[in-house]
């Protein structure tokens, strides 16, 4: 009994024991709960009215480990770029102060001389760097900027004009601009910094501080000096750098109207009212002059002169005499002759004839980079001879045929066209017509200024980053030439004379015309390679494309393609595919092969150019590579006699060959250009009566730039350059 009850006594211990400790533990959690909860709900509370000062509502942090995880750190600004041109070295010391202040700061900081930085390579990337750019730019004799600064200056001025590029091609870009000058020069007092910065703000590139000006002129100076009128603006500058850091005040969008921005920001209290309105002013101005490209605006420039501010009472003379311009445009479409032949009242000028380029035609077409020579005639330097210089790749027609992309000149001797292609490339800036009721330039003064002027834009690369000095060497030295720029070469009545000069320089000739002067093509002299732009296969189609002046166009069209048969020299079919315009006729392709016997079929995807009012095409007409692959081997399976020998993935090309080009199992696509000389020479020597066909110059096509190759038609000599981040295609020739 006694071991009983000792038994049953340790029992009730036991289980009061238990009791006890389940009762504590309970009790615990039930404390932990509470105490967690009510420090849940004041970290809400907090968190929720420092973010935007109301709660937080019914987000809860997950937990890990019994408490919240911290939070990832935005980061506002990564760092800060200044750029400088500098002439005596002022630019560059303050670059230095500026870069020493920012420091200080614990930001990362960079000094690059705009010398050293290839803004075609490098400066796209800053629109997804989250680096604050600041460029502290001098300007000098004749308002021109310092000799660093030149390449980015006229970089930056093209790409402005260039439609390919578009007006969003710096979105996202941030930057700050300081200028250098001496306001005793007041007809070009600063205008370097006024016009990088406009030119940024173009190209949809973000202001972070409103543009100011150091002046060297005491007594002019905002401050009393150059260096006080920069201190105040680096004061400014940091103080908005803070900010910024922080993440406040956003960016202004460049389209504040009467005091309102449209960014979704209010305008912040630190800037005066001046500044704001300096700021409105400046980009109401930029936006004006972007936007002023159409025909309209061009001839009221050119009746206005090119200042955009014009006086109340020339209102009506200008608007009469865009009212005169327009009917003119009329006319030139039915009656093309009558309007050329005319100057703005209806009077014919003397000998009845005027020139192609008008004062405002020029001012456009110079300020997207063509070099204008005489009164019809122009050159330009193709992307691809850039990239050649730089040892970093030719164009399709160096993977194709051999040539040197480098030594390559883009020209035209006729900036007129017979046609307005919705995927031309210049929107229609080039006049029109269907024949040649111009002014006359002599073709050896053409063709002199043609070389000069390439000569001129090619020595401009001299110092340029990544640029190889034996390539810049041979560059100097033109070796073909592409009469492709734009307009219709063919239309200009010296061609064969101009062509005759190339020859003679040791250049060689790749002509393209549009197809509508199948007399001329019949005409026309040996070339090294003739093109014909077949841009459709139906005469319904082609007249969507390429829109032609010729009311009898399609029937130009096939005479040009037999006339193209008759050559003995090589000829080449350029097909442009355009999405859901061109791209199911491939049977009537093969039907117009048959008909032109071409040596070379080239089939390229359309290159998009930007929104314009002169075409509907848009990134959805663009097809893809392996589209045009596979619309390539269904046709080369229509037409027998050809196979496909070439392949250039960078400009979405491929190229389509006759198989007598094919010896051996080999390909010959290349051109020997020394022994197409000496034919030619010897052709002329002869009177005529020795003749030579394109089988004559044949060289044989390295394996890398076929069709199927590893290298998809990259030269391997060549290094490939990948950039960061993508951006569209703006392919050249």
């Amino acid at each position: 009994m006694d071991a009983w009850n000792f038994f049953s006594t340790c029992l009730v211990s036991l289980w009061l024991h238990r009791f006890y400790i389940y009762s504590a533990v309970a009790f615990g959690i039930s404390v932990w709960i509470i105490v967690q909860f009510f420090t849940k709900t004041k970290k809400f509370t907090e968190h929720g009215e420092k973010a935007n000062g109301t709660p937080a509502g019914g987000t809860e942090d997950k937990l890990i480990n019994g408490s919240a995880p911290l939070q990832a750190k935005e980061i506002h600004v990564a760092g800060v770029k200044i750029f400088y041109g500098s002439q005596t070295g002022t630019a560059k010391r303050f670059a230095r102060s500026l870069a020493e202040a920012v420091a200080s700061q614990d930001l990362p900081v960079e000094v690059i001389s705009l010398g050293d930085y290839d803004p075609d390579d490098c400066l796209v990337e800053e629109t997804t760097s989250r680096n604050i750019c600041v460029f502290l730019v001098a300007t000098y004799t004749a308002g021109q900027p310092p000799e660093s600064a030149v390449w980015f200056c006229r970089w930056l001025e093209e790409a402005v004009n260039d439609f390919r590029l578009g007006k969003t091609y710096l979105q996202g870009l941030r930057y700050a601009v300081f200028g250098l000058g001496n306001s005793a020069y007041a007809d070009h007092y600063n205008t370097v910094g006024r016009n990088i910065d406009r030119w940024l703000w173009m190209l949809s590139a973000s202001r972070v501080l409103t543009r100011a000006e150091g002046d060297c002129n005491v007594a002019q100076s905002k401050h009393g000096s150059i260096e006080a009128d920069f201190e105040a603006w680096k004061s400014k500058f940091l103080l908005q750098l803070q900010a910024l850091c922080r993440g406040e005040k956003k960016m202004c969008s460049g389209k504040c109207k009467k005091g309102k921005c449209k960014s979704g920001g209010k305008q912040s209290k630190e800037s005066s009212a001046d500044e704001h309105g300096a700021l409105e002013y400046e980009n109401t101005e930029a936006e004006e002059l972007f936007e002023s490209s159409s025909e309209e605006e061009a001839d009221a420039l050119e009746a206005g002169g090119t200042s955009s501010v014009i006086d109340v009472e020339d209102l009506g003379n200008i608007m009469s005499h865009m009212k005169k311009e327009k009917r003119e445009h009329e006319l030139q479409d039915g009656d093309v002759g009558m309007s050329l032949t005319r100057d703005n009242t209806g009077r014919k000028e003397q000998g009845g004839k005027r020139e192609m380029i008008t004062p405002a035609l020029r001012e456009a077409l110079t300020k997207q980079g063509y070099k204008l020579i005489g009164s019809h005639s122009g050159v330009k330097l193709c992307r691809w001879t850039k990239s050649m210089l730089r040892g970093r790749g030719g164009c399709y027609k160096h993977s194709f045929y051999g040539i040197e992309s480098h030594r390559c000149m883009e020209a035209t001797p006729s900036l007129a066209c017979a046609n307005k292609c919705v995927f031309c490339w210049r929107h229609h800036t080039n006049p029109v017509g269907t024949e040649w009721q111009w002014k006359m330039d002599q073709p050896e003064m053409i063709l002199q200024e043609a070389i000069e002027n390439h000569q001129n834009m090619i020595k401009q690369f001299r110092g340029v980053s990544g640029v190889r000095a034996d390539r810049l060497e041979a560059a100097m030295t033109a070796k073909h030439c592409a009469l492709s720029l734009v307009g219709e070469p063919i239309m200009y009545p010296q061609i064969n004379r101009f062509v005759k000069l190339l020859h003679q320089r040791g250049i060689s000739s790749f002509l393209v015309t549009n197809a509508q002067f199948p007399d001329e093509i019949r005409n026309l002299e040996p070339v090294t390679q003739l093109y014909v732009s077949v841009d459709a296969s139906t005469k319904d189609s082609l007249k969507r494309i390429d829109r032609p002046l010729f009311k009898d166009f399609w029937q130009r069209f096939l005479d040009s393609l037999k006339a193209l048969s008759e050559k003995h020299q090589r000829t080449v079919y350029r097909l442009t595919l355009v999405k859901a315009w061109n791209v199911d006729e491939l049977r009537a392709y093969a039907d117009l092969i048959s008909l032109g016997k071409p040596d070379f079929i080239e089939v390229k995807g359309v290159t998009y150019c930007g929104e314009s009012s002169a075409s509907t095409l848009t990134m959805a007409n663009v097809p893809w590579h392996q589209e045009v692959v596979h619309f390539v081997q269904d046709l080369a399976n229509l037409i027998p006699d050809y196979e496909i020998a070439c392949e250039h993935e960078h400009s979405n090309c491929l190229l389509i060959a006759h198989k007598k080009f094919k010896r051996d199992g080999e390909w010959f696509t290349w051109i020997n250009y020394d022994r197409f000389q000496e034919l030619v020479r010897e052709q002329e020597g002869s009177g005529g009566s020795k003749t030579f066909t394109a089988l004559d110059y044949t060289a044989r096509t390295p394996p890398w730039a076929l069709f199927g190759s590893r290298e998809r038609g990259f030269d391997p000599l060549e290094i490939r350059y990948q950039r960061k981040n993508k951006v569209r295609d703006i392919s050249g020739c």
